[in-house]
């Protein structure tokens, strides 16, 4: 579903990524792990459109990259705490709606506000659709977020960091809940964690980036205590 093919990423005189290729299945949760500065977010990045690439090509399902094929859940929630959360996941659609619609949250429709409520009740909050954002928990945030993204009809989910402000109870709900997107919506989920347990629990495959190339990819269980050895951290930020 999605391929990543001769990434190059510079910045300035440092090249941050070097030729990589990445593919991700329909139907797969993909986990990139490494140390801290080896291009895994800078990978993320360019897949979504957020990077500059010196070189390189990103498509989805063999074509180029949709405006709406990829969805971004991002390390930093971003939702506004003073709307309801079934506002925030409306937001997910602004890219398929009206300009005077997505200016105007009283404006969107019932049908809208209908599938929201189903993307909502896919992450098991329903129930906290009227609350305001702000007054969830850092992991109810996050599944708002994920459920932002399923509004957005997407193809793809990117997820940088997802869980890196997250308790560990919170953190194996994200990503089991991304697990099951993946399988059961058959969507291709890339995630960028700092957990290799976690990583090992959850996904079905592992890259491994140092020094901004592929060094790893295997299966979940795959050992990556060499991705995180001194010299990797040496690597690019």
């Amino acid at each position: 579903m999605l391929t990543l093919s001769d990434i190059t990423v510079r910045y300035g005189e440092r090249q941050v990524l070097h030729r990589v290729d990445v593919t991700v299945a329909r139907g797969e949760l993909l986990a990139v792990l490494g140390a801290n500065g080896c291009g895994k977010s800078t990978l993320l990045r360019a897949a979504a459109g957020l990077q500059p690439m010196e070189e390189g090509s990103v498509t989805v399902d063999g074509k180029g990259r949709g405006p709406l094929d990829i969805a971004v859940v991002f390390q930093h929630i971003h939702l506004v705490r003073r709307r309801t959360v079934l506002d925030n996941v409306c937001a997910g659609a602004l890219g398929r709606l009206p300009l005077r619609a997505s200016l105007v949250p009283a404006l969107f429709s019932r049908e809208l506000r209908e599938e929201a409520m189903a993307c909502l009740d896919r992450v098991g909050l329903a129930d906290r659709a009227h609350d305001r954002a702000g007054s969830l928990s850092g992991g109810q945030q996050q599944r708002v977020a994920v459920a932002r993204a399923l509004c957005q009809r997407p193809r793809v989910v990117l997820a940088d960091e997802p869980v890196s402000a997250l308790d560990p109870a919170a953190s194996e709900q994200v990503l089991a809940l991304l697990a099951e997107l993946a399988h059961v919506e058959q969507l291709a989920v890339l995630a960028v964690l700092h957990q290799p347990s976690l990583a090992a629990r959850h996904a079905d495959r592992i890259v491994g980036l140092r020094d901004g190339r592929v060094v790893l990819d295997g299966p979940p269980h795959s050992n990556v205590d060499s991705l995180y050895q001194p010299a990797a951290m040496e690597a690019v930020s």
